[in-house]
């Protein structure tokens, strides 16, 4: 007697009836995952370029602006194209005749390309060298466009004669020559401007 045979098929060998068998099972039983077709059609989102020990001076219509420093940065391309500190940033802001003006550091940075807005996470800090004030927080943002920084974190913000405190963070030039506090407490003076 012949094994069973149709269509012409030989199922002699049981390890062609095998592997038969299961790419039909396999072919009739897919189901697409939309989660795991996202991720496998979408554009890579890798870093282009990472650098290390990074300097970059930016101007604008031949006068300098601002210097960066990094210890490491990556570049991402395409629709969310950024710059990334992982390891934190150190940018010099500068007058017209190159003296320093103001200074902002933290341990993370991103800078998103399209929109010209930096965030500043974790121990961020700016300097005011020309009224000798500091500012502290966990959270900061610069709009490059605005030329604002500003943050809803609390806020730590120390003058030659007082120290302030900012519960819902604050608002300030990028120069960081003009602020407001919100909701501020601390000890400070206050002007009797009738006297």
């Amino acid at each position: 007697m012949e094994p069973y045979s149709r269509s012409g098929l030989n199922f002699r060998n049981p390890i062609i009836f095998s592997i038969t068998a299961l790419i039909a099972v396999m072919l009739f039983s897919c189901e697409n995952d939309i989660t795991l077709v996202n991720e496998i059609t979408r554009k890579d989102t890798l870093p282009v370029m990472t650098s290390y020990n990074i300097e970059i001076q930016y101007s604008e219509k031949g006068k300098p602006q601002f210097s960066l420093k990094a210890p490491v940065a990556t570049v991402s391309m395409g629709e969310d194209a950024c710059q990334e500190f992982p390891e934190g940033f150190h940018i010099t802001f500068y007058d017209s005749l190159m003296n320093i003006k103001s200074e902002l550091s933290a341990d993370y940075g991103i800078s998103i390309e399209s929109t010209k807005i930096m965030e500043a996470r974790r121990n961020v800090v700016v300097l005011n060298h020309e009224r000798g004030e500091k500012m502290n927080t966990e959270l900061m943002t610069w709009d490059q466009n605005k030329k604002i920084i500003f943050s809803d974190a609390f806020v730590k913000i120390t003058t030659p004669t007082d120290v302030l405190y900012g519960e819902n963070g604050f608002e300030a030039d990028e120069s960081f020559n003009s602020w407001i506090i919100r909701k501020t407490s601390g000890e400070f003076e206050i002007s009797d401007d009738n006297e």
